[in-house]
């Protein structure tokens, strides 16, 4: 059994990003599981409160999951050409202490996926997140792009999948990502 952590950058009840997280949850190849998170709960990152109190609950719980999973999943939104302020955050939070990176992180398996109301997806996004992800020393997967485009017109307007071209790109994406986990791409 394949466990994907899958996480959503975005906050907003009606977010894509969350519904293509569902939405995949839905495909996910016999052996293969996909939990779904969001970043509810996660304050922003202090260096005061984390000499003061250490880390919060909500990053605390977040670590766990990521250490138990055999790789990840970034469903990230892209506003103002990149990263959302609230998923950066999460990572900078997961990031501590430095001396965590190689459990947290290190040679695990992320891939990166996202939907965007605009014509590009999250092209700019993604990109960004490349640097992010090199410094945290992740095994980054690159078989496989998915950037939905005018999310709109690609989910109806209770968050369900009615694209069929994008649910097979969904499911091709993720059973692919999962193989890869499968075949050696964790690398640990």
């Amino acid at each position: 059994m394949t466990t994907i952590l899958g996480i959503s950058g975005s906050l907003r009840a009606g977010s894509y990003n969350t519904a293509l997280l569902r939405a995949a949850q839905a495909l996910a190849a016999p052996g293969v599981t996909l939990e779904a998170v969001t970043l509810h709960g996660i304050p922003l990152y202090d260096g005061d409160v984390e000499r003061r109190d250490g880390l919060p609950a909500a990053v605390l719980q977040l670590k766990q999951r990521i250490i138990a999973s055999d790789g990840v999943l970034l469903v990230t939104p892209e506003y103002n050409s990149g990263i959302p302020g609230v998923f950066k955050n999460a990572i900078d939070w997961l990031s501590r202490p430095a001396a965590d990176i190689p459990r947290v992180f290190g040679d695990r398996p992320f891939a990166l996926a996202g939907a965007s109301q605009g014509g590009f997806g999250t092209i700019l996004s993604q990109d960004a997140w490349l640097s992010v992800l090199r410094k945290l020393g992740v095994r980054h997967w690159a078989g496989g792009t998915l950037m939905v485009s005018r999310a709109t017109q690609v989910f109806d307007e209770d968050g369900a999948l009615r694209d069929e071209a994008i649910r097979k790109q969904l499911g091709d994406f993720l059973n692919g990502f999962a193989a890869w986990i499968d075949g050696g791409g964790a690398g640990r």
